[in-house]
Protein backbone atom coordinates (compact mmCIF):
# COMPACT_ATOMS: atom_id res chain seq x y z
CA UNK A 1 0.00 0.00 0.00
CA UNK A 2 1.33 3.42 -0.79
CA UNK A 3 1.02 6.68 1.63
CA UNK A 4 -1.30 8.12 -1.36
CA UNK A 5 -3.56 4.60 -1.53
CA UNK A 6 -3.93 4.89 2.58
CA UNK A 7 -4.76 8.14 2.37
CA UNK A 8 -7.43 7.63 0.35
CA UNK A 9 -8.68 4.30 2.02
CA UNK A 10 -8.45 6.29 6.10
CA UNK A 11 -10.90 8.73 4.44
CA UNK A 12 -12.93 6.42 2.60
CA UNK A 13 -13.09 4.62 6.18
CA UNK A 14 -14.18 7.61 8.29
CA UNK A 15 -16.58 9.07 5.34
CA UNK A 16 -17.83 5.27 5.76
CA UNK A 17 -17.76 4.01 9.83
CA UNK A 18 -16.41 7.28 11.26
CA UNK A 19 -19.05 9.63 10.09
CA UNK A 20 -16.51 12.64 9.82
CA UNK A 21 -13.13 13.89 11.18
CA UNK A 22 -12.54 14.88 14.39
CA UNK A 23 -11.21 18.60 14.52
CA UNK A 24 -7.23 18.82 14.03
CA UNK A 25 -7.21 20.24 17.64
CA UNK A 26 -8.90 16.74 19.05
CA UNK A 27 -7.14 14.64 16.44
CA UNK A 28 -3.79 16.15 17.25
CA UNK A 29 -4.46 15.15 21.17
CA UNK A 30 -5.65 11.79 20.07
CA UNK A 31 -1.94 11.78 17.97
CA UNK A 32 -0.38 12.66 21.52
CA UNK A 33 -1.92 10.01 23.15
CA UNK A 34 -1.64 7.05 20.73
CA UNK A 35 2.29 7.79 20.87
CA UNK A 36 1.75 8.02 24.31
CA UNK A 37 0.89 4.02 24.01
CA UNK A 38 3.39 3.40 21.44
CA UNK A 39 6.21 4.80 23.96
CA UNK A 40 4.82 2.45 26.48
CA UNK A 41 4.97 -0.66 24.28
CA UNK A 42 8.58 0.28 23.34
CA UNK A 43 9.43 0.97 27.04
CA UNK A 44 8.15 -2.28 28.23
CA UNK A 45 9.57 -4.19 25.44
CA UNK A 46 12.83 -2.43 24.69
CA UNK A 47 13.47 -0.44 28.06
CA UNK A 48 14.38 -1.35 31.72
CA UNK A 49 10.31 -1.20 32.53
CA UNK A 50 8.58 -4.33 33.08
CA UNK A 51 4.93 -4.81 32.20
CA UNK A 52 2.06 -4.88 34.54
CA UNK A 53 -0.25 -7.63 34.38
CA UNK A 54 -3.28 -5.75 32.29
CA UNK A 55 0.00 -5.03 29.66
CA UNK A 56 1.05 -8.19 28.70
CA UNK A 57 -1.00 -8.30 25.22
CA UNK A 58 0.13 -5.07 24.15
CA UNK A 59 1.13 -5.10 20.57
CA UNK A 60 3.65 -2.80 18.59
CA UNK A 61 2.60 -3.09 15.30
CA UNK A 62 -0.90 -2.16 16.77
CA UNK A 63 0.23 1.01 18.10
CA UNK A 64 2.28 1.76 15.25
CA UNK A 65 -0.71 1.39 13.07
CA UNK A 66 -2.91 3.88 15.52
CA UNK A 67 -0.24 6.59 14.94
CA UNK A 68 -0.18 6.45 11.58
CA UNK A 69 -3.41 6.40 11.13
CA UNK A 70 -4.07 9.50 13.33
CA UNK A 71 -1.53 11.10 11.65
CA UNK A 72 -2.95 10.32 8.22
CA UNK A 73 -6.49 11.86 9.51
CA UNK A 74 -4.32 14.57 10.21
CA UNK A 75 -2.66 14.68 6.58
CA UNK A 76 -6.35 14.12 5.28
CA UNK A 77 -7.64 16.85 6.86
CA UNK A 78 -5.14 19.85 6.67
CA UNK A 79 -4.70 18.78 3.03
CA UNK A 80 -1.17 17.17 2.96
CA UNK A 81 0.13 14.83 0.39
CA UNK A 82 1.88 12.47 2.68
CA UNK A 83 4.01 11.11 -0.55
CA UNK A 84 5.18 14.74 -1.45
CA UNK A 85 5.86 15.81 2.40
CA UNK A 86 7.83 12.83 2.73
CA UNK A 87 9.51 12.66 -0.27
CA UNK A 88 10.64 16.78 0.04
CA UNK A 89 11.43 15.72 3.77
CA UNK A 90 13.97 12.84 2.94
CA UNK A 91 15.15 15.33 0.26
CA UNK A 92 15.83 18.11 2.81
CA UNK A 93 17.51 15.61 4.95
CA UNK A 94 19.85 14.23 2.52
CA UNK A 95 21.04 17.69 1.91
CA UNK A 96 21.43 18.77 5.11
CA UNK A 97 22.58 15.51 6.77
CA UNK A 98 24.48 13.80 3.98
CA UNK A 99 27.59 13.56 5.96
CA UNK A 100 26.54 14.46 9.67
CA UNK A 101 26.07 11.21 10.96
CA UNK A 102 28.71 9.75 9.21
CA UNK A 103 31.40 11.94 10.96
CA UNK A 104 29.43 11.17 14.42
CA UNK A 105 32.21 9.51 16.44
CA UNK A 106 29.31 8.50 18.34
CA UNK A 107 27.71 6.07 16.00
CA UNK A 108 31.24 4.85 14.46
CA UNK A 109 31.18 0.98 15.45
CA UNK A 110 34.68 -0.12 17.30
Amino acid sequence: MTLSEAQRIVDEWITTYGVKYFGELTNMAILTEEVGELARVIVRQFGEQSSKQSEKELNLADEMADVLFVLICLANQTGVDLTEALRKNLEKKTNRDNTRHLNNPKLIQK
